[in-house]
């Protein structure tokens, strides 16, 4: 198929030159002939240094040691700052701390955000307070993060730091202390080397997370009596309180846990039972439709029935006044049953709301109509033919009474099958029609 392409197609596919050849500008490596054949090291050896002149070899140190050096140059020089640090502090002589030490709280994770007079609102209510110092970095002026709130009693600082501890304050929980910089002997904030708590010994399986108010044994093994033999009485019985309150706190959830399981069980049960109510109610108005549609099928049937009965004694007056050779009754003219006959207007309208239902109605339901008036009129005139022929035979009957008082059961069928023979009201629109041809 190329052959048909245009020439400027075919152009692209047209092979290019052959590469020319060119010899190479020099030899290769193997076909060049060295003047100088090779020769071993020999004859260089006794320019060699002597090995026991050599210095002694140099050891490069490797990354961990470089940081194993580093790390312990580090707290070589931190222990001489806090060395310098601890000859120069003095709590007692600190301008800030101010006022009475016994009446003095500390708070400290207090979140960086927390203004002082919302500490206020928080802490005064346990007592009035004194004074608020919050403490803030001397090279950047932000928050520490702790703070000192002395009260004007010493019964409500006792108060807070027993109710405070742990209070949530803008989205942190505080830790509440008494200041033990100027109460307890030998004492040494966490930047020099003391503090509470164990969030800063080591490793994660060394540190603690709980508050360190009540781990004394930091300052315990330290010289000298304790000041405070009486808080230290009050702090076991906190400790004891608050265990005892731990326990209450897990009992209370364990309640709890087992009241929303039987809660939840009951729901679950209420559930159910309201659905298999629904279900019975369902199933209740199933029935109670078709209970009522039996109801309106037998009204229905019943209504039919009168409605023969009626158009056949219509047919039966208007027959026995012909065959006696009478005149017509004085309801109305022929053809006419009065005011409630088939004609009436009320008659009339029943006919039409008949119609407009069986309008409705199913296919089948229409068929069965269908076959059943089929089968009682091919019975009805079978029954007609026969009364003729009996009355003709007998010669009787023009003045029998076509009433239906007084007569019981098998009066009615008498007097069907008597009114037969002449005519009989059909069922769907309640006119005369002839009966069925001998």
């Amino acid at each position: 198929m190329t052959q048909f392409l245009p020439p400027n197609l075919l152009a692209l596919f047209a092979p290019r030159d052959p590469i020319p050849y060119l010899p190479p500008l020099e030899k290769l490596p193997h076909e060049k002939h060295h003047n100088q054949p090779y020769c071993g090291i020999a004859p260089y050896i006794r320019e060699f240094e002597d090995p026991r002149d050599a210095p002694p070899p140099t050891r490069a140190e490797t990354r961990e040691e470089r940081m194993e050096r580093k790390r312990r140059e580090k707290i070589e020089r931190r222990q001489q700052e806090v060395e310098t640090e601890l000859k120069m502090w003095d709590p007692h002589n600190d301008p800030n701390a101010q006022g009475d030490a016994f009446k003095t709280l500390f708070v400290a994770r207090v979140n960086y955000d927390t203004t002082e007079s919302k500490l206020r609102r928080e802490f005064e209510v346990y007592g009035p307070i004194k004074r608020i110092h919050m403490v803030y970095s001397k090279r950047s002026g932000k928050p520490r993060g702790y703070a000192f709130i002395e009260y004007e009693h010493e019964r409500d600082m006792h108060s807070a730091y027993k109710h405070a501890d742990g209070k949530k304050i803008d989205g942190r929980r505080v830790l509440v202390d008494v200041e033990r910089g100027r109460t307890v002997k030998g004492w040494r904030p966490r930047r020099l080397g003391g503090g509470l708590g164990g969030t800063r010994r080591g490793g994660a399986d060394v540190n603690i997370r709980h508050s360190g108010r009540d781990d004394t044994s930091r300052y315990d093994e330290r010289p000298g009596p304790s000041p405070l033999p009486h808080r230290d009485r009050d702090r076991d019985r906190e400790r004891e309180r608050r265990e005892r309150s731990r326990e209450r706190d897990k009992e209370r959830e364990r309640r709890r846990s087992r009241s929303r399981d039987r809660r939840r069980r009951s729901r679950s049960r209420d559930k159910d039972e309201r659905r298999r109510s629904r279900e019975r109610s369902k199933d209740k108005d199933r029935e109670r439709k078709r209970r009522s549609s039996r109801s309106r099928e037998r009204a229905r049937r019943e209504r039919e029935r009168k409605e023969e009965l009626r158009g056949g004694g219509g047919g039966g007056d208007m027959a026995e006044p012909s065959e006696a050779g009478d005149a017509p009754p004085d309801d109305g003219p022929p053809g006419e049953l009065g005011p409630d006959g088939p004609d009436g207007p009320e008659e009339k309208g029943r006919d039409r709301d008949r119609e407009r239902r069986r309008s409705h109605r199913s296919e089948r339901d229409r068929r069965r109509d269908r076959d059943r008036d089929r089968d009682r009129e091919h019975k009805r005139g079978e029954r007609g033919s026969e009364r003729g022929r009996d009355e003709a035979r007998g010669g009787g009957g023009g003045g029998q009474d076509n009433g239906l008082e007084g007569l019981g059961s098998d009066g009615r069928d008498m007097y069907m099958e008597s009114e037969g023979g002449d005519g009989y009201l059909a069922p769907e629109n309640g006119y005369l029609m002839e009966a069925a041809p001998e």
